[in-house]
């Protein structure tokens, strides 16, 4: 696959799965918008990109609840590399474990801060939507382009406690991808969603089963988005793609 000429423009770039499509990206010869609200590792990470001398890495302080922050993120990756061809939202998380909620404390659904859950759509539902419509604007002008989205098993499974979470997904996987790839087609814009099981970016996905057996190696999840990106995977549109070793087909008594 050869991405040379090709512009991303990537949230939650810093770490996980948002660097290393950055860095595979660019490996392949694309130049990427690295956005992040974490500076000092953005910026870290952009300038080892740069310094493998391939494709390019423009670091960007954003936070994607902010429309503003997400426009400005855009404006700065045409003026940077004159386009957008993939936008990538990888920004996210369970609002319970990345906001550290007690458990003790607030053991239930109804007893967790409705501020809690606010912070979680905010981020993985309204961040996403965010960047399609302001991307949208730019790859229309150019006649084309493609939004991914990123999904999860937590999306057909949900979750009693992190319930803002599964919430979320399922409206990326479902609405917000058909809708997209609605409103884009006229204009060459496909929409698709990437939607893994237990990924070994954090120890304890190892322990969720899958029907092989395992959790997926986060580059697994990479080189599937790289391939819907590529000239390879150009059919392939308004689709939500699970990659979970068939935990989404297990007996749900198994799990």
């Amino acid at each position: 696959m050869d991405f040379e000429n090709k512009v991303a423009i990537v949230t939650g770039a810093a770490s996980g799965m948002g660097l290393l499509f950055a860095q595979s990206f660019a490996t392949l010869g694309g130049n990427v918008l690295m956005c992040d609200v974490n500076q000092a590792v953005l910026e870290e990470k952009a300038a080892e990109i740069n310094q493998k001398g391939a494709g390019k890495a423009v670091p960007t302080l954003c936070d994607v609840r902010s429309y503003e922050d997400i426009c400005c993120a855009r404006d700065l990756a045409v003026t940077s590399f004159g386009r957008i061809d993939i936008a990538v939202s990888f920004a996210g998380g369970a609002a319970y474990r990345m906001q550290k909620v007690d458990r003790e404390k607030y053991p239930e659904f109804p007893d967790v801060p409705i501020e809690v859950y606010d912070w979680g759509l905010d981020v993985n539902l309204k961040g996403p939507f965010y960047l399609a419509h302001a991307v949208m604007k730019q790859m229309r002008e150019q006649k084309g382009g493609l939004i991914i989205s990123i999904g999860s098993i937590s999306g057909m499974e949900g979750d009693s406690l992190s319930v803002e979470y599964p919430t979320a997904k399922s409206g990326l996987m479902f609405g917000l991808t058909r809708s997209l790839a609605q409103a884009g087609a006229k204009h060459g814009i496909r929409a698709v969603c990437i939607s893994p099981g237990p990924v070994l970016t954090r120890a304890n996905m190892a322990g969720m089963k899958t029907l092989l057996g395992r959790a997926a190696e986060p580059k697994e999840i990479i080189d599937l988005i790289l391939f819907v990106a590529s000239e390879k995977g150009q059919f392939i549109n308004g689709e939500n793609i699970m990659i979970d070793g068939g935990r989404n087909a297990m007996q749900r008594e198994n799990y």
